[in-house]
């Protein structure tokens, strides 16, 4: 949020001195700008009024204060003058330039302003500034005291009101310690509680997950970060790091698994990204509902034994996300697929513990994962991924456990029990493992490589997975390298057949996906 400064007070008139007239209410100057009053029951104006760095504000309830009025203004740029008409309803608020009021006018052409619940209209004033008498004091001393604090003074309670009003809409959310999934509908189920949650955008930065969430109501976005700002999502991790966005306005091109406009559900899938499945979110849906009202009180930001409960970390907000860690998997290519190949792709994001191909639909699996956290992980990350050229679908099974078939019964080697294989990469409780999970990508991690192996043994070995092989770079201790192939689906088939191969004197290469790039 920019600073405020130049606040502009008590400047004298000019020639072009504005049509002013005493206002016994406001005890300041006032000015009309084409409406007598806050109804819209005038004639209209012919021709929109110009861009200018004054805005004209009606229809505030008529209990609005100075600082509501500057709070509108504040995430989009400096505030240096500001003229309320107390008996009409109307306010004037003048920007440090035209194009913070541009910026100020398009967002909130598509987001209704509410001053106490109340919608009020902003549009461009004909006026190019304010010339005012004398500001009273209260709204001289607000406007001084914001500038103040945003040149790195302490906040009084009058500016910490106005702060408070003004934080931007958008939030921007880190999460901690994300040892399990956090969906979009994860977030959009916790965040609701506290507003209409309008976009969100989901990614990843300095290999952390992120999102940028927008409410409707910037007040909304304050009380959902003072309530959930260091809370668990799940228990003892996924912890939430909240903080408001310079952003005003998200740019949502895609609904997908990232990103989500809810206010536009037209919107494309858009290219390589998968929709989510209609069953997966309702799943989550589902859970994330049911568990949040399990917590009595943690979503209250009133309640002090919930805030006392977050400040020593032990309040999740969701428990275990789902009542059962199997999972279907269909639309798989039957020439190619094999249990191995399953439990080893399926292995990236949990320990595997059986796998079933369904004898009389061999294009769907069942796959039991240890917990129902590491199924949702799974899930969320392999959902529309393709695998032997088939865009496989993945979503939770009715199914508590995975059978294996009756002695004597041969089901061609369709079912295969994973319980106590070695290849586990999660059965250390607090493995870094849990801190390098990270979605299908091109790039992929090397480790466990031998001194002796070169740069070239490795192209050529990855070559013959039947991919192309686009950069290669050694770690400096050269145990590790990443690789990167041409495209997603080459990495995953790479992986598949290249995790724990056996690059001699008993040294097995593990492989898993990156988000760096080469």
């Amino acid at each position: 949020m920019d600073g405020i400064s130049d606040v502009s007070v008590g400047v004298k008139r000019g020639s072009d001195e504005l049509s002013m007239y005493n206002s016994p209410n406001s005890g300041m100057s006032s000015i009309s700008d084409g409406a007598s009053n806050g109804s819209d029951n005038k004639k209209p104006r012919v021709e929109e009024a110009p861009p200018s760095r004054v805005l004209h504000i009606r229809k505030l309830p008529s209990e609005a204060s100075e600082t509501e009025v500057i709070a509108l203004g504040l995430p989009f740029g400096k505030v240096t003058n500001i003229l309320t008409l107390k008996g009409k309803n109307q306010a004037f608020l003048e920007m440090g330039t035209e194009e913070a009021a541009i910026t100020m006018v398009n967002y909130y052409s598509t987001v209704n302003p509410h001053i106490r619940n109340v919608p009020v209209f902003i549009q461009y004033s004909n006026h190019k500034e304010l010339k005012t008498d004398a500001l009273n004091q209260r709204t001289q001393a607000v406007l001084q005291a914001v500038s103040a604090v945003q040149s790195g003074g302490s906040p009084s309670s009058d500016v910490q009101e106005v702060l408070a009003a003004a934080s931007s809409p958008v939030l921007r959310i880190i999460i901690d310690n994300m040892f399990y999934p956090v969906t979009l509908d994860v977030l959009q189920q916790i965040f609701s509680k506290f507003g209409t949650v309008m976009k969100i955008i989901t990614f990843t930065k300095n290999n952390q997950f992120q999102a940028l969430l927008q409410f409707s109501d910037p007040a909304n976005a304050n009380q959902a970060k003072l309530a959930l700002d260091g809370q668990n999502i799940y228990n003892s991790c996924c912890t939430l790091r909240i903080d408001f966005s310079k952003l005003v306005n998200l740019n949502v091109k895609y609904n997908n698994d990232k990103s989500r406009d809810y206010t536009r559900p037209e919107l494309p899938a858009g290219d390589g990204q998968p929709s989510i499945d209609p069953a997966v979110a309702a799943a989550f849906s589902k859970d994330s509902n049911s568990l949040l009202g399990k917590i009595p009180g943690a979503l209250n930001p009133l309640s002090a034994a919930a805030a006392a409960a977050a400040a020593a970390g032990r309040v999740a907000l969701a428990g275990q996300a789902g009542s059962s860690g199997v999972l279907l998997v269909s639309n798989l290519n039957e020439e190619m697929v094999t249990p191995q190949s399953l439990f080893t792709l399926f292995g990236v994001y949990g320990d595997v513990q059986r796998v079933k191909i369904l004898y009389n639909k061999k294009d769907s699996a069942l796959i039991q994962m240890s917990d129902a956290n590491q199924a949702q992980l799974a899930m969320s990350h392999l959902n529309g991924q393709k695998m032997y050229g088939k865009i496989i679908r993945v979503t939770l099974s009715k199914h508590q456990t995975v059978a294996l078939p009756r002695d004597g019964l041969d089901d061609q080697g369709l079912t295969k029990d994973y319980a106590n294989s070695p290849l586990h990469r999660f059965k250390k409780p607090g493995s870094k493992n849990f801190q390098n999970i990270f979605p299908p990508s091109a790039t992929l991690h090397l480790s466990n490589i031998p001194q002796d192996v070169t740069e070239d043994d490795l192209r050529l070995l990855f070559s013959n997975s039947g991919g192309t092989v686009k950069a290669f770079k050694f770690f400096q201790d050269r145990k590790m390298a990443l690789i990167q192939m041409s495209t997603v689906e080459e990495a995953i088939q790479a992986l598949i057949d290249l995790h724990n191969y056996n690059m001699g004197g008993n040294q097995h290469l593990r492989v898993s996906f990156s988000k760096s790039t080469i």
